[in-house]
């Protein structure tokens, strides 16, 4: 009995591991970031980074499947990376408080998560993004 229940809780895990899309490891880190794609340029603010990719909030984010260069600072300068839009958010709730920010007692997150292709060597040319 006792293997039993250890071999489903195991089990359980491993379900729940493979439903999440973040394989790796994640930095919950802010901090801005030029976003260049099909539609231009603009600012984001990256969020919870990891090896593979991390979460942008902005404005209007791209659709599925696009790619984007995203260039952030880092203590050796500037950096860059080619990646692809997986996953688009827009949320819109209620402050917990009721409180209004801005006149309005609602809070609204726009974004998307991006996976990372490759990064850019410092001084490269950059290809066209599509």
């Amino acid at each position: 009995m006792a293997d039993r229940g250890e071999s489903g809780g195991r089990a359980e895990r491993e379900l729940r591991r493979s439903s999440d899309r973040r394989g790796a490891a994640r930095l919950d880190k802010v901090f801005p970031v030029w976003l260049e794609g099909q539609r231009g340029g603009c600012f984001g603010v990256a969020r919870n980074i990891s090896e593979g990719g991390l979460f942008i909030e902005t404005r209007d984010p791209l659709p599925l499947g696009s790619q984007v260069r995203v260039s952030f600072p880092s203590q050796w300068g500037e950096m860059t990376a080619v990646a692809e839009v997986r996953y688009v958010c827009h949320l819109l709730g209620r402050l917990a408080d009721g409180a209004p920010a801005h006149g309005t007692p609602h809070a609204a997150v726009r974004g998307m998560g991006v996976r990372f292709l490759y990064f850019e060597a410092e001084g490269a040319i950059p290809p066209v993004v599509h």
